[in-house]
This record gives structure tokens, sequence and C-alpha cells, in this order.
């Protein structure tokens, strides 16, 4: 990360222009990766190598941001016990969530998906990622203040589930509202705010998905 200061621009060095068709067979040999990729809530306790994982993670650490503040912290968790206590902690929000504050509409959007307060796949998936967005650093006395936060999260947090289906794993994105549990069960401080938490894993032998379809490019692009 570099330091606040004159700017200091350096040779760009690690651009490679293709040729047309190899680039159009990119895209589409991405876009046919990225078509097989589906959320599971079903896992194997089967492990996943740790330098899968950090590699994953080095990856959404080159995502754009603001300022170039990397206002992200990613906490993989593995200890059964820990993923217990965040098991708990989430299913009492979900049960508040579905019993008592979501409006008719929403539950009805969701019901396709098969979706209840039940989350044992935050005890059966091997690891975690705890993605906390820092609305601040702390350098000493000194608070700084980072800028377009949620955004670059956000990106970040695309990366990172790309990557992980790339290296071969199933993923799935979990919001329990509010996530402020997480930094007591994770120990993160004040100026980190849950952003997300990220399942990852080798889905069951067993696994079902829903099925549903995404739309053509025609109902998410335009042209002018």
């Amino acid at each position: 990360m570099t330091e606040g200061g004159a700017y200091r621009p350096v040779p760009l060095a690690t651009f490679t222009r293709l040729e047309d068709e190899e680039m159009v067979c990119r895209a589409r040999a991405f876009r046919d990766e990225m078509r097989r990729r589906r959320t599971v809530r079903e896992y194997s306790g089967e492990p996943v190598a740790a330098e899968v994982i950090d590699a994953c993670i080095e990856a959404a650490g080159t995502a754009p941001n603001g300022a170039n503040r990397q206002p992200w912290h990613f906490v993989v968790v593995r200890d059964p016990e820990v993923k217990r206590r965040i098991r708990v902690e989430a299913e009492k929000e979900e049960r508040d969530f579905y019993e008592h504050r979501a409006p008719a509409a929403w539950l009805e959007a969701l019901s396709h998906l098969g979706t209840d307060e039940r989350k044992p796949f935050l005890e059966t998936a091997p690891v975690l990622i705890a993605i906390f967005a820092e609305s601040y650093e702390v350098r000493g006395e000194e608070k700084l203040k980072n800028y377009y936060v949620t955004e670059s999260v956000g990106i970040a947090t695309g990366i990172l589930i790309t990557a992980l289906h790339h290296a071969g794993l199933a993923t799935l994105t979990h919001t329990p509202s509010p996530m402020g549990f997480l930094n007591k069960v994770l120990d993160r401080p004040a100026n980190e705010r849950p952003f997300l938490l990220l399942v990852v894993g080798y889905p069951a032998d067993d696994a079902l998905v829903p099925d549903i379809t995404k739309k053509p490019l025609d109902r998410i692009a335009s042209r002018r």
C-alpha cells in the first residue's frame, strides 16, 4: 500500500494487448465458466487447502478501491467451535427476520429459493470467510477516513467469489441482518463493519440447487 504524498507514477508493465479473436474467445470462455457457478447451501466436510484460500484472498486484494485505501479485512474461519457460535448468532437474527421483520412481499420473493432460518452450512462447510468493511484506518492515535468503502469492498468480494469458483470451490453469500455479532465472535475492532459472510467448500454429493435462470443480455444491458 502506497502511503500518502506526492504523485509518483511508474510505467505500466503488466498489460498485454491481445488479438481480437483471442479476446472474444477468452471473454466467451470466462462467461461460460461463470455460468456454471451456482450458490450452494449443502456442503461436504472435506477440507480445503489453506493455500487455495490465501491465493483467492490475495486476488480479492487486487480490487480497485477508493484512494487505494484497501478498506477490507478477511477473517478465515475453520475452527468448529467458532463456526458453531457464528451459526447460533446468525440463526437468532434469521428467526427474527423470518418471523417478525420480513415484509410479506420479501418472503414471497424468497419462496422459490427454499430458504429459511436454518443455516446448517455455517457449520458443515469447511471454511467461512467473514468480510469486513473498514470505515476508517487507525494509525497510532490518528483515524484516517476511507473512501468509497461499500463500493470497494463489494468489488473485492465479487473477485473473491469468482476466484474461489475458478479454483474449483462452491460458495454462498450469507448476510444475516444485523451482523454486528461477527465483531464480537471474531474479535474485530469498531472501525470494521461486517459486510458479508462467505461460505466456502465442496458441494455435498447430494446437493440440490433452485431451478432458476439468469436474465439474458438484452435484459441487463443496452447500447446508446
